[in-house]
Formats: C-alpha cells, structure tokens, sequence
C-alpha cells in the first residue's frame, strides 16, 4: 500500500471514501439483536427467460460495490457517509439477492448504484441494519441466484483484476458478494490519485478463475502486499477463514 498524504483533500468527499477503504481493517462484534447487523444487500438481474452471463454478472456486481463505495455521496456531507462509516467499522456482510422484471425496476427506486456489464446487471444498495432493509429489497429471494457457465481465465493486461479461488464452489449470490469485498480491497493497492482515476473509468475490471498455479502466486503477493485476499467469515457456504478471491492490480 502507498503513502498517500500528499494526495489527500480533506474537503474533497471523494478523499473521505478513499480513506475510509484504504484504513479499513474489519472485525467488530456481532450486535446481540440480529436485527442491528449491518449489511450491504446487493441486487443480481437474472431474468428466467434470458439469464446474463456469469462473468459479466461478477463484473457487474463488483463494479457496483466499488462505484458505491467511492462515489462522492459516501464521503463529506454525503447522504451515505454515515452508513457506510458504521458498515466498515462493523463486520463486513453483503446480502445478495435476485431480482427480475418488476422487482428489478423497483430496486432501482432504493438508494445504491446499479452497473450494466455485457449482458448483466447488478446493483449494490447502501449498507444498513437487516432489520430496516427496505420492503421493495427484502422481498426479493436470497437463493435462486445460481447461473451456469464458467467464469473467465485469461487475465487482462492491465488494470484491477478480482481472481477466484478455483478450489471453492460458490453459487453466484455468494461469488457476487466475494468480489464486491474485493473490489473495495483492491483500492489499498492503489494511491489516491489512482483510485480517482479508477473511479473516473467506472471502477473497470475484471473478474477471473485462478489456475491452482496462479492462487498459489496470489497467495504469496497477498503476503507481501503486491495482492489483497478477501478472507471469509463463513456464515454461508464455506469454511471460516476460506480466501476467496484475491485482488491485484496489474500494470502494464
């Protein structure tokens, strides 16, 4: 991670969120009511008749968590800085739920930034408490999230790239949770003059399936922070600690 102070406007709204993804560090407690959890529900467009792509779908969704994060109305005096500071002072959890058709336009009216990718849309809403998630949200099923088709392998060229673990199977609402946590990470790999420039392109990237070679290199540049690993709290689907993707930015 690069020191950044020189970069910095304390007035700039965009500085507040880049702060806040570069100083997070995660943890926190769990509430005693489970309703006081914070999280991020996330919006997956998956129409019966025409399903998107399931990579597009993960680049869309990651994209989206990373456009969120960093757009100006989460830092300064921005209507979503004070739920996405308490969000990343807590634990980290991201819902991911399907929409279609009518669902899909009234998710649209709930604060969050949705992203078209090829074929796929995806829409991350601002984090709160589960217990106050928004009826036209929570409404929507939490499985049936699952596609077929193969992620993508071949990595790019440059610029961020969110791999995934090949030894996991996940289905796509939690692969499309995995990689929004990623996205956020992959900014500490980056100076803040970066990240805006990242932010300017629409959080670009690309979401891919390691070769069991490529995990083990990512695994040894997370240790010496040229890649950041998204490490898992197992409540759904896999083991406690499993790393699920690892993100790096690849200059060219």
């Amino acid at each position: 991670m690069t020191d950044t102070a020189t970069e910095i406007d304390a007035a700039d709204p965009f500085d507040d969120a880049y702060r806040r993804l570069v100083d997070y560090v995660g943890g926190g407690e769990d509430p005693d009511d489970p309703g006081d959890v914070l999280a991020m529900q996330m919006v997956v467009r998956i129409e019966k008749a025409d399903p998107p792509d399931r990579t597009e779908l993960l680049t869309a969704a990651a994209r989206s968590v990373a456009l969120l994060c960093l757009d100006d109305r989460s830092g300064g005096d921005g209507p979503w800085r004070a739920p996405l500071d308490a969000w990343c002072d807590a634990r980290i959890r991201k819902i991911a739920r399907r929409a279609r058709g009518a669902q899909w336009a009234a998710a649209q009216e709930v604060w969050g930034v949705t992203v078209a990718q090829g074929s796929a849309q995806a829409r991350a809403i601002v984090p709160g408490r589960v217990g106050d998630v928004d009826k036209r949200i929570s409404r929507l099923q939490i499985g049936g999230t699952e596609i077929g088709g193969e992620v993508a392998s071949t990595a790019p060229d440059v610029g961020v790239c969110l791999w995934i673990n090949p030894g996991l199977e996940m289905t796509v609402g939690k692969a499309a949770a995995q990689v929004g946590h990623g996205a956020m990470l992959a900014v500490k790999l980056m100076t803040a003059d970066r990240a805006r420039e990242w932010r300017r392109a629409a959080c670009s990237l690309a979401v891919r399936e390691a070769s069991p070679a490529q995990w083990a290199a990512l695994l040894d540049a997370d240790s010496t922070g040229h890649a950041v690993a998204v490490r898992d709290a197992g409540f759904t689907e896999i083991a406690p600690g499993s790393v699920t993707v690892i993100a790096e930015v690849i200059d060219g």
